[in-house]
């Protein structure tokens, strides 16, 4: 099983892609480190067709956040707010995430 350095609440930038998608910002809603995706909200936004499951319920075509390949995406320091790829330390016996450009913890 792969293992990302990216996790759920992390606020991201999409480094590549469309005109549409790249340089946009925003926050991890699921990580699937099985298909090394990511779903990033308001970002990738795709429209579904949905049919109506029920009597009396609507169907229609609904927006939704497509997932993009974590390689796609890059972490946000929130302290000196660059893209920053992340190192590891540890702390008190706790392996903690932190920034390579100023060394603050990653945390969200």
């Amino acid at each position: 099983m792969n293992s990302l350095n990216i996790k759920t609440g992390d606020k991201v930038q999409v480094i590549s892609g469309n005109k549409d998608i790249k340089g946009k910002q925003g926050k991890v809603v699921s990580v699937s480190a099985k298909e090394n995706k990511v779903i990033v909200e308001g970002v990738n936004l795709v429209t579904k067709h949905v049919k109506p499951k029920q009597a009396g319920q609507l169907g229609g075509r609904v927006q939704a956040e497509g997932a993009l390949y974590a390689s796609k995406v890059q972490l946000v320091c929130p302290k000196c707010d660059k893209l920053t790829r992340v190192a590891h330390k540890i702390e008190d016996g706790k392996k903690i995430r932190v920034c390579k450009h100023c060394g603050a913890e990653l945390k969200y």
